[in-house]
Parts: structure tokens; sequence; C-alpha cells
């Protein structure tokens, strides 16, 4: 059955035409091209690297970054773009928010104007893939911990260290590495193939199957000089980027949890037992009836998130609420619905179950639920719960 976006609070009319437009060829290529593939990938555990030069020329990997002829989709749009990728898998959103916003971003933002024109047109156009390391083996939640170093040399720089849960990294082409250069947190441009330079791909999980996750290894790889990003110094290089990343996080999490939603409310309309649909019973009713209330507080405050994006008035405190918001709910949502469905739940015929498994991850990384539950709470507080 065709899916059916919820929409109680008629959201769409605050919604611009190209918005709804970008939304709606998104929607649709996610039906068309995206959904007959994903049950396979995630059941065989790879990622649908065919569809990269057709994501490249929907215009979403990096079309929000001003730069040359790029779409330059608005805040709301790449959130509901964002939105829109993850109502199909959580991996999908993934590989196009670290190619845009951890990679294509930071290169942007912080590189010279030789690694932008070297970099950007081929991220964009998909004939090259990028990954972001900064999660290291013994730090995750504390990235200032990193313990990857990079020493000046009369060339350049000899880079050591490991990245733990990169996503996109055996795919990659080029890695935007953090990395301490005399104490300071410093990006540099990894490319494929570079000596010491190893990937290994982390194959033994439960979640985010179709996607691929690896482990980054750096044993006195040799860099020149063009390879550090000229404007990037200090911890808020990555985390700038990271807060790029967890805005359509918060999008992509509320897509999920439409997708399972929709699949819960037909699946009860069409399921009988004793003698009437499941969806009449009051107790189906009232957990569709929470469903779609948590959906429509998470779609009301991402769009107001984009809102203040476009204005230039976001904050990252307001990015973390809605970030560890989208992904309580949508993962309890996804939860919900594998109960829904019963025992047809737990087959890959049915999306709640890939959908929770997934959340579990995105829930995870990029902040965990209690990290930013203390990033809001330094906020409202003024008290440092970190110190």
């Amino acid at each position: 059955m065709a899916y059916r976006a919820p929409d109680f609070f008629d959201l769409d009319e605050m919604l611009t035409e190209e918005e709804r437009l970008v939304r709606d060829t998104v929607r649709d290529w996610v039906s068309d091209r995206f959904m007959p593939v994903i049950a396979e990938a995630y059941r065989k555990g790879t990622f649908p690297e065919h569809l990269i030069p057709e994501m490249a020329e929907l215009g979403v990997l990096g079309g929000n970054l001003d730069y040359g002829d790029f779409p330059r989709l608005g805040p709301v749009a790449y959130g509901l773009v964002m939105q829109e990728l993850e109502r199909g898998d959580s991996g999908l959103r993934s590989f196009v928010s670290v190619q845009g916003a951890l990679v294509m971003y930071p290169i942007w933002r912080y590189g010279s104007d030789e690694q932008k024109d070297k970099w950007l047109p081929k991220l964009h156009d998909g004939s090259a893939i990028g990954c972001f390391g900064l999660t290291e083996p013994d730090h995750g939640s504390d990235p200032g911990g990193m313990e990857t170093k990079a020493v000046a040399t009369d060339d350049g720089y000899v880079l050591n260290g490991a990245k733990m849960w990169i996503t996109n990294g055996n795919l990659a082409d080029v890695a935007v590495v953090w990395a301490k250069l005399d104490g300071e947190i410093r990006g540099f441009l990894v490319e494929k193939g570079m000596d010491g330079f190893e990937v290994m791909e982390q194959r033994a999980k439960h979640s985010l199957r179709a996607s691929v996750t690896s482990e980054l290894s750096f044993q006195d790889v040799k860099l020149g000089k063009d390879a550090l990003l000229p404007g990037a110094k200090g911890l808020g290089g990555p985390l700038s980027c990271l807060n790029q990343a967890r805005y359509g996080i918060a999008w992509g999490a509320i897509g999920a949890a439409m997708a399972c939603y929709d699949e819960a409310l037909e699946y009860g309309k069409s399921r009988t037992q004793f003698g009437k649909p499941i969806a009449q019973f009051q107790l189906y009713q009232n957990k569709l009836t929470h469903m779609i209330t948590e959906i429509t507080k998470g779609q009301m405050m991402n769009l107001r998130l984009g809102r203040l994006k476009e204005q230039g008035t976001v904050t990252p405190f307001q990015v973390s609420m809605a970030k560890r918001n989208g992904c309580f709910h949508a993962l309890e949502i996804a939860r919900m619905a594998r109960d829904m469905l019963g025992a047809n739940g737990i087959t890959d015929e049915y999306q709640a179950m890939r959908h929770m498994c997934n959340l579990e991850s995105v829930k995870t990384y990029e902040g965990t639920h209690d990290i930013h539950t203390l990033i809001v709470g330094r906020e409202i507080t003024g008290l440092d719960a970190f110190a």
C-alpha cells in the first residue's frame, strides 16, 4: 500500500510551494527507488551504492550549501529531505547527512579555496564519497579527550591514531579527520590509499545494517601542508559540524516515526481479529493517538527550528532539544508499532522492527540522549554538569 504521510495539523499550509515540491520529489524517489531494495540490503548488511548517482541527481548531497551551482536548499526544505530519507531507512539519511553536514560542510566552512574546488563538486555529484572521523575507540561522548595526534614536519604533518563508528568509512575517498596538533584540535583531509591509512568495516551490527560503518587507523600517515583545514581550530570545529548533522537527525527521526505510524495504522485497519479490524479496539486506537500526537509535536518543533535556522537565530541548545525529542519519541513509536503488528512485526516484510533497531543507534550517535539532556540542562540552569 502506498505511503500516506501523517499531517494531523495541516502543517503543509505552513510550507512554501518550493519546500513541498522538494519534499514530494524525494518522497516519491524513496517510494519508487529505495523501498523496493531496502529489505534485501538490510538483510545482507549492504548499502545500495547503485543509488548514489540518483541521490546526486536529486541534489540532496550538500545541496543546502552556498557554493557554485548547488541547489541551495533552505533549512526547512533540507530538513524535509532528511525526514523523507529516514522514512526509508536511517542508513539512507545517515549516508546523505554525513556526506553533506559532516564532510562537505567543514570543507565549505573551514577549507581553503583549493580544498573547496577540489572536493565539493565531486562530493556533490557523488563521484567522491566522504566520511567524518571524530569518535575514537576510547572517546565517544568526550571528544576533547581524543588521542589521535598530528605532528608538524618540514613537509606537512604525520598522523597517528584511530577512529571508530565511522559512517561511509569503507566507501570514502576522503576522510575529514580531527586530531590534536600541539594540543589543539585541528581538521585534516586524509585521502583513500595513503600509506599507513587503513579502513576496516564493522559488520557485526544489529542496527544500521544498510549503512557502512568502519574503523579508521592511522600509522605514521604523511600528509602535505594542504591537508590541514585552515579555518578550524579547537573543539568548536567538529562540534559545529555535529550541530549541522543533529539538525538533520531531528527531522529524520520523525520521518522514521511517520513510517511506523502509517504502517501500524494500515495494518490495524486490514487485520481482523474477534470479528472486526483491530484498529476498532480501544487499546489500538489509544496507541495510534499517542503516536500521531508525538509525531505532530515533533513536526511542529522541527518546522519552528527550521524557521529559526533561516533567520540565523537558531542555537545549539535548540538543536539538541529537537534531536533528543525526535529520537526518543521515534524509538518509542517504532517499538509500539512493532508490538501492534504482533508476530508479523518481527519479519522484514514490515518496516517497524528495522526502524526500531536503527533508531537505537540514531538515539546514541552524535550525542546520546543523556548528553543532549545535559546540554539543554546547562542552558536552562547556567550550571555545567560536565565540569
